[in-house]
């Protein structure tokens, strides 16, 4: 692929080779002098608490020495950090950074916005507020207020506290019915034709209540609201509204609020094997238990399985276990696997019309920048045939199907600092109904005074307190200013981001083909399989010298292989010639057939995969494999007729070649 195919995303970065160094200078110090003029001209008429003699006094020079001596040592520390920015690094998620981001987050740590509300962060939780949208209105969600529902979104830390709001928004909303319903019987009101049967509330039964959707909760507390207020006096209506806190599950907890309802088993939350481990932090955290969350199998490509998922839908249908809620990974941080969405949404109205109901929400930590490619600049959803006719192999239909069908769940998680190329910390939660905010803000709707009214608030004027949404407290408006800015100067969609993408992507596709040419290469020397073709734009392969029938000397042969591109903190970096990562196929997570077919490519004897390890079968319950993440911009940069993954490859060849002479001569 020729340079000029790279030449839109040149001044993007700032280079694996500091190219645009004079370009950060530059801005940065412009706006370091316009900080310091603003500071100056807040109020000229006061005298300036640092005297301009300050420089020449001993203590100030002593400390002045003492911080650059420092700061120089952490300089030099800072030389062993991973070179992420490098074409050179395959490894985890993470790349170089758009420069519109890091010059955006450098400029407003100066300020020190707290995004927890409009007085600590005028000029930055807006921005918040505006890339919460931006991140709805690429995965296809309304962001109109004048139609319903109406999506919203804010930044966390990271994907782990997104899937927490994801449980967290769905148990609030899900418990809300029944709360309601026992305030009103405590206090031996009626509230005639609500919900979706349009009959009196205390008619439902309580698995009716918890199975109640999403919308259809939102407009229950809404008419419900509106009934008590028309039919009672300001004092009744703080009575209901307080016991109807009374009887919440944030009141009560878990343990309280289904000792309450004993007719309810406590709620399942499913997720694939292949879910990152927060989702069993979140059950912990949550008073879910991690007992109560359900596995779903995969299948030979690392998405989950919808045959196992329909069974365990069946079978909790048919015991009567409320399910929280179904997660689908758009990317999974392993594999970069895709899970079937749209068969997750199609399962879900099925069940729906049975009256059972569950939320659907979306991990994509890492895929979620993707759907920027499927999005056109005026919202419509790219067909399939046009998309395919960009690239070799991507996207299959099944990829394309569960981008689109994102529209249609209820929540997602997605990481700017990862596909998005911003600094730590942005994550990002969105969801797809705003109605849910009054039944986690920390001062319910429904507790208001009788004048007022949040409900019908337009989204953006009920989030200037965003910190009574959200979980956390204190958080940075730097991380808002460089998302905002970013995808202000590169737009999340086809023509934006999804370029940075589909780059992302053509360099993956051609790495596939790489190894392939690499596998047939050093047949003679060990057998190269890649488990699952590629989802996104992580690869895996795993290597097994010639001959060898042992997973366990596998493994041992291919994590000599990889620490040649092992971060080593005890060398230089420049050692290494690549970086790359590792993971591990796990035999509790594998389906025996999927196991038996990849350790038969390997030429591996399935009986020395063992699910219990002792010292005779000391690495035996995995199968070990090298793992790449394709996401720098300039793997594809050519320079003497050769790039980075071709580079790469000869690498690879070198390492394996050396390790199989260290194990020839060990014998």
């Amino acid at each position: 692929m020729p340079n000029s195919d790279l030449s839109f995303m040149h001044p993007y970065y700032m280079g694996a080779y500091a190219e645009n160094d004079h370009v950060f200078e530059k801005i940065l110090l412009e706006f370091l002098r316009d900080h310091a003029y603003w500071r100056r001209n807040f109020h000229p008429e006061n005298r300036p608490p640092i005297p301009t003699n300050a420089p020449y006094r001993e203590h100030f020079n002593e400390f002045l020495a003492q911080m650059q001596q420092e700061l120089h040592t952490l300089s030099a520390d800072l030389k062993k950090s991973v070179p992420f920015f490098s074409p050179r690094y395959m490894g985890h998620m993470a790349a170089d950074l758009l420069l519109p981001g890091v010059l955006a987050q450098i400029m407003t740590i100066l300020y020190n916005p707290n995004n927890v509300s409009d007085d600590a962060a005028p000029a930055t939780l807006d921005k918040e507020l505006e890339v919460g949208f931006q991140l709805a209105r690429m995965f296809g969600y309304n962001i109109d207020d004048d139609r319903e529902p109406n999506a919203w979104g804010h930044l966390t830390s990271g994907g782990t506290v997104a899937n927490y709001e994801g449980v967290w928004n769905l148990r609030a909303v899900r418990c809300y019915p029944l709360a309601l319903a026992e305030a009103a019987q405590a206090l031996e009101l009626t509230l005639p034709n609500v919900g979706p049967k349009r009959q009196p509330l205390g008619k439902y039964t309580k698995w009716e209540l918890f199975n109640f959707s999403i919308r259809q909760t939102v407009l229950l507390m809404r008419e419900c609201i509106s009934h008590i207020k028309s039919n009672q006096n300001k004092k009744d209506f703080h009575t209901f509204t307080r016991k109807i806190m009374e009887e919440s599950v944030a009141h009560l907890g878990m343990a309280g609020f289904f000792l309450k309802h004993p007719e309810l088993k406590l709620p399942v939350l499913m997720v694939p094997v292949s879910a990152h481990y927060s989702w069993e932090k979140s059950m912990k955290i949550l008073g879910l238990g991690s007992g109560n969350l359900v596995p779903v199998n995969t299948d030979g490509h690392m998405r989950m399985k919808m045959e196992h998922l329909e069974e365990l839908l069946e079978d909790h249908y048919r015991r009567q276990i409320p399910v929280l809620g179904v997660v689908g990974v758009l990317g999974s941080t392993e594999f970069g696997s895709v899970d079937p969405i749209n068969r997750i949404v199609e399962f879900r109205k099925k069940y729906f019309q049975k009256g059972f109901y569950f939320g659907v929400h979306v991990d994509a930590a890492w895929g979620g920048y993707m759907a920027s490619l499927f999005r056109m600049p005026d919202g419509s959803f790219i067909p399939h045939d046009e998309i395919r006719s960009k690239f070799n192999y991507f996207p299959h239909e099944g990829t394309w199907l569960a981008f689109k069908a994102v529209a249609e769940c209820d929540s997602v998680t997605v990481d700017p600092h990862k596909l998005g190329y911003l600094p730590f910390p942005c994550g990002a939660f969105v969801s797809r109904d705003s109605g849910v905010l009054d039944f986690i803000s920390q001062k319910a709707a429904y507790v208001f005074d009788v004048k007022e009214d949040s409900t019908k608030l337009p989204v953006k004027k009920k989030l200037l307190s965003l910190g009574q949404y959200i979980m956390e407290g204190s958080k940075p408006g730097s991380a808002a200013a460089a998302a905002y800015v970013t995808h202000r100067c590169i737009p999340l969609h086809h023509d934006g981001f999804g370029q940075i993408m589909a780059q992302s992507m053509r360099a993956c596709e051609y790495f596939f083909d790489k190894i392939q040419e690499v596998k047939k290469k050093l047949k003679g020397l060990v057998t190269i399989t890649v488990p699952f073709p590629p989802d996104t734009n992580l690869i895996c392969f795993a290597i097994n010298p010639k001959n060898n029938t042992y997973l366990a000397l596998m493994n041992h042969f291919s994590r000599k292989v990889f620490n040649n591109m092992k971060i080593n903190p005890n060398q230089p970096l420049q050692a290494h010639d690549f970086f790359g990562s590792c993971t591990s196929l796990f035999k509790a997570g594998l389906e025996t057939e999927e196991a038996n077919r990849i350790l038969s490519e390997l030429g591996i004897n399935p009986e020395t995969f063992c699910e219990h390890v002792s010292d005779r079968t000391r690495e035996a319950d995995h199968i070990y494999v090298i793992r790449h993440t394709l996401m720098n911009p300039w793997l594809m940069y050519e320079d003497n007729g050769m790039n980075y993954i071709d580079r790469y490859c000869l690498f690879i060849e070198r390492a394996i070649d050396k390790e199989m002479h260290r194990a020839i001569r060990r014998k």
